[in-house]
């Protein structure tokens, strides 16, 4: 391997490039579970209802999911450190709008905003690891986004935490935004000194408006209805699934017509690619589930405070970490192998979990379920990071950021089924088990140990098919 890459970039300045956008990776996906902790206190300080604090949550998830696409298009056709910077600094003013907001639709409007932005940055990041590394030196790249990953979601509830209880319930949650602010405005000079400016002789592509709006249209359609599930009462909310199923439909179509399409349909003809995102989306409606049913059941059924419910969801993280280090150096070695083995741990450490939880009631619970939850922790980070990293490992250089991006909304709507699923069952149980919280929280790890056993499936049809002759 040489020591520069195709675009000339010095190996140091490669690896601070990397540092820079994990720094923003870090900071966009803190904010899908960080402000589950500041609930509490933004009911208290605003006076929210219940509809604002979930257009709060899931406006966020729905305007990421939305801008992924399109933005990793953008960032292929023209320049990644530009729409990169672009988001970054949206991000930073969005984050900064939301610490400000004195009423819950200004705070709801920052969060749609944060949202966009964090789908701006994002697809950037994967795009600029498939320019900068090749071979193995990707895998410890791709391992260091997944250990980034996994920190920033289990570590949200923590930082959360802290963070209110130094700042106190009623006005603790501004700073769970203001947090950013400084990280935002560091970072953006550093991005323009050291990520690699677009390439010469670059061909101006059609960005497919068409295509965005069908796109867009098909995915709100399709995460509404997941993401609203708790507030938006009656079934007529499910015909909007339905509805985006034919409008994603007539996305494929135009597609296909396309000279010069949004989405290369040809990728999902790469079993690596195909197969990736599939586990990836199966695999993130478990994962981000397990976060948001344990803090449910810890604080509103143990009644622990935001910072040790915090504290009770950092083995996961600490693993999770691990995990997705070592996963980066040896996914090349063992390649899908090593991310079926990831999958049974976690579906090993839930199944303890459960087991723990019903041995081990009461206070005692967090304390209990964290060698459990560090085992689910190593193997998640064996299965984030080496899936991405195979995934797009036969996705031209090119086209990175419009395969991320593509990837990623396949996570974003995981979450967001994986959360109605989940939170339908545990509510549920909740309330035929007459406030029984123990019982929810494990009635909903069921589900989600469901999510990751089929995931795990789908790793394990992978390796066997890959070992079949040819025919």
């Amino acid at each position: 391997m040489s020591a520069h890459p195709p675009d000339g970039t010095p190996p140091d300045r490669r690896w601070q490039a990397l540092t820079i956008c994990l720094v923003a990776a870090f900071m966009t996906l803190l904010d899908v579970s960080i402000v589950n902790v500041a609930l509490p206190s933004i009911r208290s300080g605003l006076g929210a209802s219940p509809d604002g604090l979930q257009w709060i949550l899931s406006g966020y998830a729905v305007a990421f999911g939305l801008a992924l696409v399109p933005a990793g298009r953008l960032g292929d056709a023209r320049s990644r450190r530009a729409v990169f910077m672009t988001g970054l600094a949206l991000f930073t003013l969005s984050s900064a709008a939301g610490g400000l907001a004195r009423t819950v639709l200004w705070l709801v409007v920052a969060r749609l905003v944060q949202g966009v932005a964090a789908g701006i940055l994002n697809p950037q990041i994967a795009g600029l690891i498939q320019v900068l590394f090749r071979g193995r030196e990707r895998g410890r790249a791709f391992g260091a986004l997944g250990a980034t990953i996994g920190i920033a979601t289990a570590a949200g509830p923590l930082l959360g935490g802290l963070l209110i209880s130094l700042a106190g319930t009623q006005d603790g949650w501004r700073w769970v935004f203001y947090v950013n602010v400084p990280v935002g405005l560091v970072a953006l000079p550093l991005a323009w000194r050291l990520l690699p400016p677009p390439g010469e002789g670059r061909r101006r592509e059609s960005l497919d408006p068409v295509g965005v709006i069908l796109l867009g249209v098909g995915v709100v359609a399709l995460l509404l209805p997941f993401v609203q599930e708790q507030q938006w009462h009656g079934s007529v909310k499910w015909l909007l699934v339905p509805a985006a199923v034919v409008v994603l439909a007539g996305f494929l179509g135009w597609e296909r017509r396309h000279r010069q399409p949004l989405l290369d349909l040809s990728l999902f003809r790469l079993r690596s690619y195909a197969l990736g995102s599939a586990i990836a989306l199966l695999y993130f409606a478990g994962f981000t589930s397990i976060f948001f049913i344990f803090t449910l059941y810890l604080q509103n059924g143990l009644h622990y405070s935001a910072l040790l419910a915090g504290l009770a969801i950092t083995p996961f993280a600490l693993g999770s970490a691990f995990g997705s280090t070592v996963g980066g150096r040896l996914v090349a070695r063992f390649g899908r192998p090593l991310i079926a083995v990831g999958l049974a741990l976690v579906a090993l450490g839930l199944a303890a979990t459960f087991l723990t939880v019903r041995a081990v009631p009461g206070d005692h619970a967090a304390l209990a379920t964290a060698l459990p939850l560090l085992v689910g922790g190593i193997g998640s980070g064996l299965v984030i990071s080496p899936n991405q990293a195979i995934t797009l490992s036969e996705v031209p250089p090119e086209g990175g950021g419009s395969a991320a991006g593509v990837l990623q909304t396949g996570q974003r709507i995981g979450t967001a089924v994986g959360i109605a699923a989940v939170g339908a069952v545990f509510f549920a149980a909740v309330g035929t088990t007459h406030g029984d919280w123990a019982e929810a929280f494990r009635h909903g790890l069921v589900v989600v140990t469901a999510f990751v056993l089929i995931a795990l499936c789908a790793a394990v049809f992978d390796v066997f098919a890959r070992r079949r002759p040819a025919p």
